[in-house]
């Protein structure tokens, strides 16, 4: 089961820059998935070990394949990223060095159509990162109102044609395959539309994805409690493919940097406001044109960056 992860880490050569000075320590792949970004990590330096997390069975066979030649610098837990505290305890990690977050869909699970992520191929209504899982895509899709499906593509796809979409579903019920799926999707989309911007299911599949997967839930706890564990020196980088993920990640390392300091900016902090990253680089870097040609995955990909610090008061 390790071959079909394999695929190309996007901004790896970044990510490797971000965690160069970092201190000796713990860096948490809080998204493992076959485990490139890190094996990237751990070539670039040998004091860092990794503490691996994913909810995908198949994704930590192959990572561990992977990194099998790191040996003990690598450690692997089977959980969702917002139950970091339980892996760390789990592995006597006391703090972390670094955090990395590659948010979204691997390549190999949108590859493989049994896991029923993609949209060009034909496999069941599946899209459960965690396979154990008993909720999946076709609960959603056969079983939630018009409204409520409507809402779901608008707010996790950016899907302007969201409730055209919803209401095609609805009357095309029961949808058994994501080939079907795609079809409808597809034939409630006015044609001009479908001329541009990629294949015209790409975001009903990331919306529906992303509902049953609970990814935008369990994003912000996570990234708090990545924060808390870093050691002053330590980084934050998170890659997002999605308005969504990329507002929250600005969120959470904006009310670390400010400490939820709501003075107004042109007077003194006055409310005790205590800071503990400073952000390093204010507007999210995209990957390079080179790298967005030959990896279709990098083409949306947004990358963040903060930096803890002392907890410092904020002067305003």
């Amino acid at each position: 089961m390790t071959q079909p992860f394999e695929h190309e880490p996007v901004m790896r050569d970044e990510i490797v820059d971000t965690f160069r000075d970092v201190p000796s320590g713990v860096v948490l792949d809080a998204t493992l998935g076959g485990g490139g970004h890190s094996e990237a990590i751990l070539d670039s330096r040998d004091d860092l070990r990794i503490l691996g997390l994913d909810r995908d069975p198949d994704a930590l066979a192959a990572a561990r394949a992977r990194l099998e030649r790191f040996g003990a610098r690598v450690m692997t837990h089977r959980c969702r990223f917002d139950e970091l505290d339980a892996a760390m305890d789990a592995h006597r990690v006391d703090g972390l060095t670094g955090a990395l977050f590659d948010l979204g869909v691997s390549s190999p699970q949108l590859d493989r159509a049994e896991r029923g992520f993609s949209y060009r191929q034909d496999g069941p209504l599946d899209m459960r990162m965690d396979t154990d899982a008993e909720w999946s895509a076709a609960d959603v899709v056969n079983g939630y109102d018009e409204r409520r499906l409507a809402a779901v593509i608008k707010q996790h796809g950016d899907e302007r044609f969201a409730a055209r979409i919803a209401t095609a579903i609805v009357a095309a019920r029961p949808i058994e395959s994501t080939t079907q799926l795609a079809e409808v999707v597809t034939s409630a989309i006015p044609a001009p539309a479908r001329r541009s911007g990629g294949h015209p299911a790409k975001r009903t599949f990331q919306a529906i994805r992303i509902e049953v997967n609970g990814e935008l839930d369990a994003l912000p706890d996570a990234l708090d409690r990545a924060i808390d564990a870093l050691v002053p020196g330590g980084r934050l980088a998170v890659l997002s493919y999605h308005s969504g993920e990329d507002r929250i990640a600005k969120d959470r390392i904006r009310a670390a940097e400010t400490g939820g300091c709501e003075c107004p900016s042109d007077l003194p902090c006055v409310c005790g406001a205590i800071q503990t990253v400073r952000i390093v680089r204010q507007v999210p870097k995209r990957p390079a044109a080179d790298e967005q040609a030959r990896n279709r995955r990098a083409t949306s990909a947004r990358y963040r960056v903060a930096e803890k610090i002392e907890p410092t008061r904020r002067a305003g």
